[in-house]
């Protein structure tokens, strides 16, 4: 699960490394509880319809007005706000910061628009990056014949190189959710949530890890996985604050090489929380 080259010789496995565990998972849904999840705990992933027009958008509060409600793409939602009278969404894409609003856009809030408010997923950060929480190398994990390879060159893989198109399930996680006994938005009451919450600014600080772009180094459905990890990290940032030098950034790669629920061709974020939960995830920096 995490490895590191020299040019030219075999590649190896690290002894000790950072392991990311979900603690608990589930559905939200509805405009107020997605709010309320959002600000009590951090961004969410969610499954919205995708019209052409989306994928022309340069800027400001997008609203379909074809009433497209066929979800096939995954996004993460990760504040919310009100411009001139009107509510809406802020949106974490995975289509590069060239995309929208540097990688983000706004979508209106409080009418099921691009069906935003039915499927979304979330998860809860665990403890895993202290010393003495950290992955040890197992003598097994060390002699793997995969760590063996002969020469460090690049491998001829299919697992990200897919070029077919992104269809995302429906968000389910194995086994059912894994709730607490009461649940974020049933702790405050609806007036008691600010009226507009941004994770990029938080009294200054920006928690989120950064954008990524499904579609490099060649066309990847993996949305649901790219989501999926960049909210999970957040809530990561969120939980240490000053107590990380850098922020966290979860491997996507992996979610896709472990098949942890999907593929290029789409998935569901509902399995990486399941993932995470069972076997935990690495950094970026491990593949």
């Amino acid at each position: 699960m995490c490895e590191n080259c020299s040019p030219g010789k075999p590649c190896f496995a690290q002894d000790n490394y950072k392991f990311y565990h979900s603690d608990e998972y589930g559905h939200v849904t509805g405009e107020q509880n997605m709010m309320q999840e959002i600000y009590q705990r951090g961004p969410i992933a969610c499954g919205i319809s995708v019209p052409e027009a989306l994928e022309d958008y340069t800027g400001g509060i997008f609203e379909d007005k074809t009433g497209d409600m066929d979800i096939v793409h995954d996004i993460s939602v990760v504040g919310y706000g009100v411009e001139n009278g009107v509510k809406y969404w802020t949106i974490r894409n995975s289509w590069g910061t060239h995309f929208g609003e540097s990688g983000f856009f706004r979508l209106i809030r409080g009418n099921n628009n691009l069906n935003i408010e039915t499927q979304c997923a979330w998860a809860t950060p665990l403890d895993t990056w202290t010393e003495d929480k950290r992955h040890k190398l197992t003598e097994t994990e060390e002699n793997d014949p995969r760590n063996k390879v002969k020469e460090n060159v690049p491998a001829k893989t299919d697992l990200f190189l897919n070029k077919g198109g992104c269809r995302v399930e429906k968000a389910s996680f194995p086994g059912g959710e894994k709730r607490p006994e009461v649940h974020s938005w049933e702790e405050l009451a609806p007036e008691d949530v600010p009226k507009a919450w941004d994770w990029r600014n938080v009294n200054g600080t920006n928690y989120l890890s950064w954008n990524k772009n499904q579609h490099i180094p060649t066309y990847c459905g993996s949305c649901w996985a790219q989501v999926a990890t960049s909210a999970l990290a957040d809530r990561f940032n969120i939980l240490l604050k000053d107590e990380s030098p850098t922020p966290v950034a979860l491997n996507a790669q992996v979610m896709i090489n472990c098949k942890a629920g999907g593929t290029c061709d789409g998935g569901n974020p509902g399995g990486v929380y399941f993932y995470a939960y069972h076997w935990g995830i690495p950094d970026s920096s491990c593949e």
